[in-house]
């Protein structure tokens, strides 16, 4: 399963928040890099961000709904 990232924060909340969107949309969705940038002070944004992923035939739908914020429009 090749996963795809579809959305990158900078702090594990707003990745958990995005996280349990998808999955509460029915997608299956992944957190990457949270824990070292929990470890670390400053690790996210020297890394990039904390990354939400979801399975590569799931993002276009996975975009869509990040996009509209949740709001089904």
């Amino acid at each position: 399963m090749q996963l795809v990232t579809v959305f990158t924060a900078f702090n594990s909340a707003e990745a958990q928040l995005i996280r349990s969107r998808l999955e509460a949309a029915g997608l299956r969705a992944f957190i990457r890099d949270e824990l070292s940038a929990l470890s670390m002070d400053g690790y996210a944004l020297a890394a990039g961000g904390i990354g939400v992923q979801v399975p590569e035939v799931d993002a276009a739908a996975a975009l869509e709904l990040i996009r509209d914020g949740g709001s089904g429009e």
